[in-house]
């Protein structure tokens, strides 16, 4: 389970009718650009208008920044727990635009990872993410019809990484060599 923060556990906890909670949903790429050629990101929350909202100071794009997530229905069917077996998420989003459609015909044609974020906001405090890290995944497997976008998503094989992972060089480490 992911690391909450205060407000968002008592939110959970008192479950206050008048908080609402904004899933949000932000799909990476480094084949999406704006008309400017910078990067961008497909941004969705889970509501029929859209949302602005801050990102954490550490976000992959646009750090700190407020950034608008597009209303778009999407559901993240949560992963099962299986020994043996890495969590998948599964992610459904609806009426996909032919804008994210787009973005998303980009990225099949590429190589590169399509990366994803899930943060969840509350409606009392837009500044930041209420999880203290937002979960941040790989798509794997995407597919869509007509009526929507599946997407299976999961975190980066942690197999395949050197332990330990900093590297301790001479010139980023002076004090190694005395």
């Amino acid at each position: 389970m992911p690391d909450l923060t205060d407000a968002i556990t008592e939110a959970y906890a008192a479950c206050p009718t008048d908080v609402v909670i904004y899933d949000t949903l932000e799909i990476r790429h480094p084949s999406f650009q704006d008309e400017f050629g910078n990067p961008t990101a497909i941004r969705v929350v889970n509501d029929n208008q859209d949302l602005q909202v801050n990102l954490e100071a550490d976000a992959p794009l646009n750090a700190g920044e407020l950034v608008t997530f597009r209303m778009c229905g999407f559901r993240a069917v949560l992963p099962a727990v299986r020994e043996g077996e890495p969590p998948e998420l599964r992610i459904e989003i609806s009426n996909v635009s032919r804008e994210i459609e787009a973005y998303l015909e980009l990225a099949v044609a590429s190589t590169d990872p399509v990366e994803a974020t899930y943060r969840p906001y509350l409606s009392t405090d837009t500044s930041r993410p209420h999880w203290t890290r937002p979960a941040h995944m790989q798509l794997t497997k995407v597919s869509s019809d007509v009526f929507r976008v599946t997407a299976t998503a999961g975190h980066a094989a942690v197999w395949n990484k050197p332990v330990p992972s900093e590297l301790y060089t001479p010139q980023r480490f002076p004090q190694l060599t005395r």
